[in-house]
């Protein structure tokens, strides 16, 4: 019998599993381990608010420079990071195995960066944006200058700080929580191709900015200007990778967090500017603790049924249901919407279904297979911005009817049974009618052969050929009718057989 010190025993040995399972059911849809790349250790302290905000959410980070020459992102074909933060914009290239193409083959493979430049942004730095869909500014020495839009501490300056207020309208990259006050931002523009719908403009400049060098006059228009300067963008890849690409390392800074800021021709003054909301949620949708959803429990069976079969016969009635949640940063939450679509498709939809949900993350539909047999796939493909895309598929075969399974008769089908039947009537009728007739006319014949036997040479000349000619007649009406009857149909078969019937009447009645 087990004792009380026995079941202590036991409680604690099992306590770590059960925290190690309870850790697993809620496991998120990223890894926690980012790697901090700096040209200068100064920034670790410089910046340590905004790295603070990270490693209190659960991030463990790694602070290297970036020529650290022991310097590597993977190891033995695995990856060692989860994520990365590039803080270092100046310098002119990474130390170890890491290069340009080293990162891009990290975003490649599913994973974050968040990158920061200034104006001393090296070649390097800019190759890296532009791959993600950013084009700094061409001229190394412009910064955005805003002579209306800047914060009122840079009001003797050049007015490159600007109090920044254009903000996406998204609740899923900058949370349901509105940022009242303006973001501080000091650093270099960059522009965002409209027809890359993958790269979004988070925080654009104001109409009245744009990009030059502050310290030289202006020679030429610059070729940068207004809103189409965007100060802060994020892309997300078609894996689901989120990268976010600043024009300023000053935004991190504990100074810009911290400050306070009023916007020029503004009365109302902020005691804390909005950049720490700012990019503590831009983080938080970058490293997918927001906005990342996940399929799971996908099901398809017969109305009335609950397994799955390996093949659907068409006009069959089917349902499909699938789960879809959220990730909230602590735990999956039920995703709720009403625009999930689902198609049955080959080579194109067949069907198209909004599915329902019943708010609790289900969605489900029902529908009709198409009278069209071949190998279907139901496909989900959901794109809506902000959040990670789905896109799942499930084949299964289509066939026809077999033989025995079609009903014993088919409704479609009563005209032509109608005409079948019709067809065969009118041949009986048509068929009697031709023995009738011919029996007729040899009886007739065979009458008028003794009439004839008592008249003169040449009435019974005549006579005979009278009665030859008219017996031709109905015998050719008759040929014609059948002919007509394999022909075209039997209305026009009737039809002559009827006129054969009045001209066999007139001869009897013309001898009578």
């Amino acid at each position: 019998m087990a004792t009380p010190r026995h079941l202590l025993l036991l409680a604690l040995a099992l306590a770590p599993l059960l925290a190690l399972a309870a850790a697993d059911a809620e496991e998120g849809p990223r890894g926690r381990r980012l790697l901090v790349l700096l040209d200068d250790l100064a920034v670790r302290s410089s910046h340590s608010a905004f790295f603070g905000s990270l490693q209190a959410r659960g991030f463990d980070l790694d602070f290297r420079l970036a020529d650290d020459p022991k310097l590597s992102l993977h190891r033995y074909g695995q990856y060692l990071y989860d994520g990365l933060v590039l803080f270092a914009p100046s310098t002119p290239r990474f130390g170890g195995s890491v290069d340009q193409n080293a990162v891009l083959e990290f975003i490649d493979a599913g994973h974050d960066m968040i990158l920061a430049a200034d104006s001393s942004a090296s070649d390097l730095i800019r190759g890296i944006a532009t791959e993600c869909g950013v084009d700094f500014d061409e001229d190394s020495e412009a910064m955005v200058i805003d002579h209306i839009n800047y914060a009122v501490t840079d009001v003797d300056g050049d007015h490159t700080l600007i109090a920044g207020d254009d903000l996406i309208q998204s609740d899923v990259i900058l949370g349901s929580k509105k940022i009242e006050a303006p973001v501080l931002f000091r650093g270099i523009g960059h522009a965002v191709n409209p027809s890359n719908n993958l790269v979004l403009k988070v925080l654009s400049a104001s109409p009245s900015a744009y990009s030059a060098n502050p310290k030289t006059k202006l020679a030429s228009p610059p070729s940068l200007t207004g809103s189409a300067i965007s100060l802060v963008s994020v892309m997300q890849a078609r894996n689901n990778a989120r990268v976010l690409v600043s024009g300023s390392l000053d935004m991190f800074s504990n100074r810009f967090l911290k400050s306070g800021v009023q916007k020029a021709g503004s009365k109302k003054s902020h005691e804390k500017a909005g950049n720490e909301q700012f990019v503590t949620e831009t983080s938080k949708w970058v490293f997918h603790e927001r906005g990342h959803l996940k399929a799971v429990n996908v099901k398809h069976h017969k109305v009335g049924e609950t397994n799955e079969p390996g093949m659907y016969r068409i006009n069959d009635d089917l349902e499909y249901s699938v789960e879809i949640y959220e990730w909230s940063g602590t735990s999956w939450k039920p995703y709720v919407a009403d625009d999930v679509q689902l198609q049955f498709f080959m080579m194109s939809p067949y069907v198209l279904k909004t599915m329902s949900t019943d708010k609790k993350g289900l969605y489900s539909t029902s529908f009709k297979v198409p009278d069209v047999y071949g190998v279907f796939q139901f496909k989900v493909e959901y794109q809506r911005l902000g959040y990670t895309g789905l896109s799942f598929t499930k084949q299964i075969p289509v066939r026809p009817y077999r033989h025995n399974e079609y009903e014993r008769f088919i409704t479609s089908a009563f005209p032509y049974y109608t005409a079948s039947f019709s067809t065969v009537r009118s041949a009986s009728i048509c068929y009697s009618v031709d023995v009738f007739f011919l029996f007729c006319s040899a009886s007739f014949t065979a009458s008028h052969l003794d009439e004839l036997h008592h008249e003169s040479h040449v009435g019974r000349l005549y006579h005979g050929l009278t009665v030859q000619v008219l017996l031709s007649l109905v015998r050719v009406c008759i040929y014609i009718s059948r002919l007509a009857r394999c022909v075209t149909s039997y209305i026009i078969s009737f039809s002559l057989q009827m006129g054969a019937f009045f001209i066999f009447s007139f001869v009897y009645l013309y001898h009578k």
